[in-house]
């Protein structure tokens, strides 16, 4: 079996062939320039980044940046990897969400922005982001929004069911999940979420990955905490509280929305501006509350979502691609476009201003909710840790929880399996993995 400095060795230098068959010199420092005027080739999913651009060519004219949608998320990683392996294709500037930068570390194929002086932004954007962009030393991308979890609710359903605020716990929300049903109603869907199963357990203290290079300890299966989060999960399948059939982003999840019988969503801050511009009927019927808590003791939260823009190791265009990346996501011009059309931030500046906590929404009911979501960032733990081989991890996790969903097995059951296959995975890679008691 290769060992993990072997894999890493091999990396760096299909790399750095990469590096040198695009470039075929060293970076030029005058990039963008009258005399070197260069377009850059940016992959990115989120609409707000092409208004970010024209602001950006109008500052810098000699630098044109042409956005292509590769797929969201998983479809675009796909593709930038075989595009890196192909030699050609790539992209110099990439979305990536936070989950999935170490995979893209370990690969060597993130630039080092710390060269450009982006070391110096420690402080600037929130503790979680930032520790997601400098995993493992470096600054291998720069934060363009953050997903602090919070609890997104129908009040128009939840008044209907009797329920008079939103639920603070977990035993809270359970009691809210009899009364939805009650009336025909469900409280919330697709128990085979990664993202979601994640951000609960992180928000309740919970660890279940411990990575230090090539030793990784995975404790999916035997944290305490996340256990207790099964079994609670397990309760809602058993009695019908939860809609095992019904998936996030799905033609019919919309329809649920907009009817009322899919009563909340508990998902990162972004979901703001995701459900103003997908349930256009929902205006004033719904509130933003934090993420439920596993006991009245604890005030903690999660993460779910949230990226970055990095400049790909192979790009010729580094000093240009650097510039828009900065731009984005640390130049106030560009980080009030991508706010001001809804986007939730990652900087600590734009979370501090009194005219953004105190703004209100009618589709929200009015509500200052960017002030719930802000309270709900502070709360992020830092004891979380992401697989460095998180991107597929998250692709196999429905194959195991989606048969408990069913009934085939318990929840706990299919958190092992799938535990199994990560450690089974990583070891295959050249991990050195174990498994957390």
């Amino acid at each position: 079996m290769k060992s993990f400095r072997t894999i890493m060795a091999a990396s760096l230098a299909a790399t750095t062939m990469l590096s040198l068959a695009a470039c075929g010199s060293n970076t030029s420092s005058n990039e963008g320039t009258a005399d070197n005027p260069v377009t850059i080739n940016v992959w990115a999913w989120e609409p707000t980044l092409t208004p970010v651009a024209k602001a950006f060519e109008k500052k810098y004219p000699n630098i044109k940046v042409k956005i292509t949608n590769a797929g969201t998320a998983q479809k675009q990683y796909t593709a930038i990897n075989n595009a890196l392996q192909a030699g050609k294709g790539a992209p110099d500037v990439a979305q990536i969400e936070y989950f999935a930068v170490p995979q893209f570390v370990l690969q060597n194929s993130l630039k080092d922005l710390s060269e450009f002086g982006a070391d110096k932004f420690d402080g600037y954007y929130t503790p979680g982001p930032w520790a997601s962009v400098t995993y493992g030393g470096g600054v291998h991308a720069l934060p363009i929004d953050s997903g602090p979890d919070a609890m997104f609710y129908n009040k128009e359903t939840f008044d209907k069911a009797g329920i008079i605020e939103a639920p603070k716990t977990w035993d809270e929300f359970y009691e809210a999940a009899k009364k939805l049903r009650a009336i025909g109603a469900y409280i919330t869907c697709e128990p085979a979420n990664i993202a979601v199963t994640e951000a609960w357990i992180w928000a309740a203290g919970g660890r279940t990955v411990t990575a230090d290079g090539e030793n990784i300890t995975i404790n999916y299966a035997n944290d305490p905490i996340a256990q207790q989060y099964y079994a609670f999960m397990q309760k809602l399948i058993d009695e019908d509280l939860i809609d095992t059939k019904l998936s996030m982003w799905s033609e019919e999840w919309y329809k649920a929305l907009e009817d009322g019988s899919l009563a909340t969503i508990t998902t990162g801050a972004w979901m703001a501006a995701m459900l103003k511009d997908g349930v256009t009927t929902g205006e004033g019927k719904w509130r933003v509350a934090g993420l439920p808590q596993i006991d009245a003791n604890t005030d903690g939260n999660g993460e779910d979502g949230g990226s970055s823009l990095a400049v790909l190791e192979g790009s010729d265009k580094a000093s240009a691609a650097y510039k828009f990346v900065e731009f984005a996501a640390h130049d106030r011009e560009g980080v009030k476009i991508r706010i001001d059309k809804g986007q939730f931030p990652a900087d600590t500046e734009t979370m501090s201003d009194e005219q953004f906590l105190t703004k209100t929404d009618p589709y929200f009911g009015d509500q200052k909710y960017q002030d719930v979501l802000v309270e709900g960032a502070k709360k992020v733990g830092t004891q979380w840790q992401f697989l460095p081989y998180e991107v597929d991890a998250r692709t196999r996790f429905g194959d195991y929880i989606g048969k408990a969903s069913s009934g085939e097995i318990t929840y706990q059951q299919g958190i092992e399996q799938w535990q199994e296959s990560l450690i089974q995975y990583g070891n295959g890679q050249g991990f050195k993995v174990t498994t957390g008691q």
